[in-house]
């Protein structure tokens, strides 16, 4: 009795005062982005990415954060959180010396599931580029959203691939996590990550690197992935919040077990083996059918038209047996996002909760759905968000094992994480033609995929958003290749190490460097350009040459007055090393050239100040003079090279003051004041002063 009342007290003592840690702040996270594709994702210090881990802020509004394809365009994240689940059986515990039947520590998927403390504790994480990324100016402005998220720890040149994040985490069980994260920006092979995984026993249990030796038993290593694909259709949409959080979003898998394969797909009869997807299934608040997220109030593009998922490349069959195991994971069930077992709170507290760890450890090894079992057989083509009771909606779990791992033991997995559909374009093709449809408006004939056509302008957008997953599992298929290839991918020209672009008077002058033109393949540039915002779907190539009629300079002369313009410049090779469409020449990125400040015909500076000129004046924002898409400013044009600029209302309160000081005859407003308030409708006064005392005034008319 003294014995056990003793060890109970050690544990009321242990679990009190890490709780009371818990409350305390602790370490800064540490997270490291992978933007220099079209998928873009973020990797927190701690292991896995738990829900609102980036931003620390279990209130904030950015629950869906991640995994952003196509990143070029806002609201792309398919991402709410993930988890990392480890769990072993009769550990002996050192802390509290009791020994628990199951013994289960977490990172996720909440964020307050993060204890950096005593259950997984951070030790590194890097990202490590083959090159870096170029040095992008406008107007002699950084001008590159890679110069703030891509910061390289390193650069390896044998990398192979373009860029690496390497994670080391230590646990209180004594196993050791090194996590690597592999991304290529190569065209064909640019919309998945693999993920490299090895845990070891090397029995480290703390932050001060104490060391235990001991074998762990039935070790499983379980994985969960909650997508919501939607997060564009809730913010600018008639879609209920709870898209936003993934409540109608339906879970699938194929080809868990080699015993087990499933139905075979009525869409491909290439699914690859072992993979978990997700997609925006229907939602019973919506009167219109909303498969592919169409803005129905709107111009009907899609806006949730990507399926995203994960597909095991690799899982040791043992410490002793490094081949590949096709029977792993042993568990692929799909599980309320609420549950209990998630809900519960912070890591160090959950770490000595034997009823938690025992049911956690439970749905770890809860095996595979029953046929016709699987989230999305249950739901069958009905509202996704009326199944079940949890009002979370469902998940996908991956549980690996179980081992048994000796000191020194290690595991080895390997997971890709993609996200494909159609294209951003048809799926503004698509939409258009389905609201017309439904509208009455449609001409009643709709190609389909196949060839074929229909009358019904649901089944022809359905049938193309769901071609997304054929998309996704040829994306898997790559991946599977890349990996057993040992990431030996053909790689494109670098980018230049340098793009700059000079707004001018009549031009806008675009240069850059000459290192690509060392690549054994090289074969040319290309130039892309936008017109107001950069998130366009209208990019024009305005330039291009190849060997031997190489330069590395082009005056944009055909720039209008009044526009805002962004810029992009592509490296290719000649086509000779492309596996996948022979003879098609391999790329650069855009997004390592693709510029986020605007560059714009400026005028030369006039002498004096009778020549100014307000333009548009009057300002009607109705009127969208420059097109739909022109930025919120209003012109200052034929100004002296230097002079102040003061904005007063009628009554002569001042609300902006603009000094002009760059040597050319143009200025702009963008209709803010001071006070960072949007003016009204009215008659404002611009009061335009030079360094020599020389005044002048301008009446502006605003309509809103």
């Amino acid at each position: 009795m003294k014995t056990t009342f003793i060890n109970n007290l050690k544990v009321y003592l242990s679990v009190t005062v890490m709780v009371l840690f818990v409350i305390w702040p602790v370490s800064a996270q540490e997270v490291k982005w992978i933007q220099i594709g079209p998928l873009h994702n973020w990797y927190l210090d701690a292991g896995s990415e738990p829900e609102e881990g980036r931003t620390g802020n279990a209130t904030g509004n950015e629950q869906q954060d991640g995994l952003r394809w196509p990143a070029l365009y806002r609201w792309q994240d398919t991402m709410v959180g993930k988890a990392l689940w480890i769990g072993t059986t009769n550990f002996d515990d050192p802390v509290t010396e009791v020994t628990y039947p199951y013994k289960v520590v977490a990172v996720g998927p909440r964020s307050q599931m993060i204890d950096r403390q005593y259950t997984l504790m951070p030790v590194e994480i890097e990202l490590i580029g083959r090159h870096n990324h170029p040095l992008v100016l406008v107007d002699d402005i950084i001008a590159s959203d890679l110069e703030y998220t891509d910061r390289l720890d390193d650069i390896d040149e044998n990398l192979p691939t373009d860029r690496m994040i390497r994670n080391i985490v230590n646990s209180s069980i004594g196993i050791t996590m090194t996590r690597k994260i592999y991304y290529n920006s190569q065209q064909y092979h640019n919309q998945y990550f693999i993920y490299d995984y090895v845990f070891k026993n090397t029995g480290i249990i703390d932050k001060k690197g104490t060391t235990i030796s001991r074998k762990l038993t039935d070790v499983v290593f379980f994985f969960q992935y909650r997508y919501a694909i939607g997060h564009e259709a809730w913010q600018e949409g008639d879609y209920p919040d709870e898209v936003n959080w993934g409540r109608n979003t339906v879970n699938d898998a194929r080809n868990e077990t080699p015993s087990d394969p499933g139905p075979p797909p009525v869409w491909s009869e290439n699914a690859p083996p072992r993979c978990l997807f997700s997609w925006h299934g229907r939602h019973s608040a919506l009167t219109f059918d909303n498969i592919g997220g169409p803005f129905v109030n709107k111009d009907g593009h899609l806006s949730a038209q990507q399926f995203v998922g994960v597909i095991t490349l690799h899982a040791d069959k043992a410490t002793d047996d490094k081949n590949d195991d096709p029977y792993q994971p042993a568990t692929t069930m799909f599980q309320g996002a609420d549950d209990a077992l998630i809900q519960y709170g912070s890591g160090a507290n959950a770490q000595y909760n034997q009823t938690l760890m025992a049911s956690r450890y439970q749905a770890m090894t809860a095996g595979h759905p029953a046929p016709g079992q699987r989230h999305a057989d249950l739901v069958d083509g009905h509202p996704a968000n009326e199944y079940g009771t949890d009002a979370g909606g469902y998940v996908q779990t991956q549980g690996f094992g179980p081992y048994d791992l000796n000191p020194g033991d290690s595991i080895h997995i390997v997971i890709a994480e993609a996200v494909a559909g159609i294209s951003r374009e048809k799926g503004i093709e698509v939409g258009k033609k389905w609201l017309e449809g439904i509208s009455g408006e449609g001409s009643g004939g709709y190609m389909l995929p196949d060839g074929s056509t229909t009358s019904d302008p649901n089944e022809y957008k359905d049938k193309w958003v769901f071609t997304g997953r054929d998309s996704l599992f040829m994306i898997f298929n790559r991946a599977m290749e890349a990996y057993k290839n040992g990431f030996n991918v053909p790689q494109p020209p670098p980018p230049p190490e340098v793009f700059t672009v000079k707004s001018g008077g009549d031009r806008i002058l675009l240069s850059w460097s000459a290192n690509a033109e060392d690549w054994t393949h090289f074969k040319g540039y290309k130039i892309y350009r936008a017109v107001n915002r950069r998130d366009s779907t209208s990019w024009e190539q305005i330039f291009s040459c190849e060997k031997p009629n190489i330069v590395n300079e082009y005056a944009d002369t055909s720039a209008i007055r009044g526009l805002d313009y962004y810029y992009y410049i592509q490296t290719y090779d000649d086509g000779s090393t492309n596996p996948v469409h022979p003879g098609v020449p391999l790329t650069s990125s855009m997004f390592y050239t693709l510029t986020n400040e605007p560059a714009f015909l400026r005028r030369p500076a006039k002498e004096g100040l009778e020549n100014i000129v307000v333009v548009p004046n009057p300002y009607d924002i109705r009127a969208k003079q420059f097109g739909k898409n022109a930025p919120d400013r209003i012109a200052f044009f034929d100004l002296p090279p230097v002079c102040t600029i003061k904005i007063y209302t009628e009554r002569g309160d001042l609300i902006k003051t603009i000094e002009h000081t760059d040597g050319t005859g143009d200025e702009f407003w963008n209709s803010i004041t001071s006070s960072r308030q949007v003016v009204v409708s009215g008659i404002y006064i611009a009061h335009f002063e030079t360094p020599d005392g020389e005044t002048t005034t301008r009446k502006i008319i605003i309509i809103r």
